[in-house]
């Protein structure tokens, strides 16, 4: 295109070069969008919860997790978690508040303001009001559950409970323990909680996360009763 008299480029040159122009900074923009939605993707992908819970609780400890992770206070959010649902068990008055649907929602998240800001973390502070705004504080011993359930599983842990005729010493425990170690995932942890329990007359019951196996003198003798001759 020749220049105009008045030396400017004609209309349709000026379209094409704006055009063109912005062709390049969309396309400019776009890498930069693309490459700005890949990394949240990633952080994303890097707070989230470790397990797969669904639920009314599952929402709020699931929510819970990934500010405290990206906050970097996990640890610290359980603890105060299982904190207040410790005073919850031992204080009638604060378990009558959490409970009791008579209080105002402003009122009540004004309350857990006042009790909780300055003594606990940002994201405990931030559940606690919002339970409280959506009349939902007299679940919180489930959604802590759930908190913890979701922390174990980020540890590694896999939870373990033996039962016995007679308590087991501290050898025996030590022993069970690492016969289970050793069927695990490898990076996994076994947490043994031991019950006593005079029924099954002898012998182990083993409960390992949704697996049941009962190797007790009881249940052979339920079998053997249970046998034709």
């Amino acid at each position: 295109q020749r220049p105009s008299v008045d030396g400017s480029l004609p209309t349709s040159a000026i379209h094409r070069s704006m055009l063109s122009n912005l062709t390049r900074t969309v396309s400019r923009r776009g890498v930069a969008t693309t490459t700005q939605l890949r990394a949240g993707l990633a952080t994303d992908a890097a707070h989230k919860p470790p397990l797969d819970l669904h639920g009314l609780h599952a929402r709020y400890a699931n929510a819970t997790y990934i500010a405290a992770s990206k906050a970097g206070a996990l640890d610290a959010v359980e603890g105060e978690l299982l904190a207040l649902q410790e005073t919850a068990a031992k204080s009638a008055t604060f378990a009558d508040f959490l409970n009791n649907p008579l209080i105002g929602r402003d009122q009540k998240s004004a309350q857990v303001e006042d009790m909780l800001k300055g003594k606990t973390s940002q994201t405990t502070l931030n559940l606690m009001t919002t339970l409280a705004g959506n009349a939902r504080l007299n679940e919180l011993n489930k959604i802590v559950g759930a908190y913890v359930e979701l922390m174990k599983a980020n540890r590694g842990e896999i939870e373990a409970v033996i039962i016995s005729a007679d308590p087991l010493s501290k050898s025996q425990q030590d022993q069970v323990s690492k016969a289970m170690t050793s069927q695990i995932e490898k990076g996994k942890k076994v947490v043994l909680t031991t019950k006593v329990d005079p029924s099954i007359l002898g012998g182990l019951q083993i409960q390992i996360g949704d697996q049941f196996l009962d190797l007790s003198v009881a249940s052979k003798i339920d079998t053997i009763s249970r046998t034709p001759v």
